[in-house]
């Protein structure tokens, strides 16, 4: 009997610690670092200030794992689609363009304000630096997979990061402006490009 209880039991605390990241994104996104105290983001979570603060006794906590928590799962949904992309010339810009989502939506733009902060503050500079380490590198390796290429041959490794770079650079742009015409326009060059840069290093 005491099995059946603690599964439900566990299964509403994943639900709230989820309930919790989720809104963490959201009210940084929308509201900045100073605005997403743990108050406010347990308030649009739907749970108590004392709720939030037993799975993320700091605000830091909390943001930080919020932002790592959905950006690994927006890398997991791109390698979910691996098997839809195209194939031929056609793949790559479909690569480009799923790079692209990544730096244009609330994710990026919250860790936007997570990075401002974190440049006058020593104690969470050394976990977004961590952070942004370990994002970066999953990044790097899911458009790896996704473009099907072979990062030991020279060229590609560096071939990949500047895309990855290039998309940040486009999304920061992005914050102040709708800059998707423009955009549009770059990425389908670059897609161009990047093609046959990674040409003989397909696997």
């Amino acid at each position: 009997m005491t099995e059946v209880l603690r599964e439900p039991q566990q299964d509403r605390s994943r639900a709230t610690r989820r309930r919790l990241l989720e809104a963490a994104i959201e009210c940084l996104a929308e509201l900045g670092w100073s605005g997403s105290t743990v108050a406010v983001v347990a308030e649009r979570a739907g749970v108590s200030r004392g709720a939030a603060q037993h799975h993320f006794p700091t605000r830091e906590d909390l943001v930080t794992s919020a932002v790592e928590f959905v950006s690994e799962e927006r890398l997991a949904l791109l390698r979910s689609h691996a098997a839809d992309l195209p194939t031929g010339p056609g793949r790559t810009q479909a690569v480009v363009d799923m790079v692209e989502h990544i730096y244009t939506g609330p994710v990026f733009r919250a860790a936007i304000h997570l990075w401002v902060a974190a440049s006058s503050d020593d104690r969470l500079r050394d976990r977004v630096v961590g952070l942004e380490a370990h994002v970066g590198r999953e990044t790097h390796r899911v458009a790896l997979e996704l473009l099907g290429v072979d990062e030991s041959v020279p060229g590609v490794r560096e071939a990949v990061q500047a895309t990855l770079d290039m998309a940040r650079g486009l999304g920061l742009a992005n914050l102040l402006s709708d800059d998707s015409r423009r955009r549009a326009r770059v990425l389908r060059q670059w897609a161009v490009m990047l093609d046959a840069a990674v040409a003989d290093a397909r696997c």
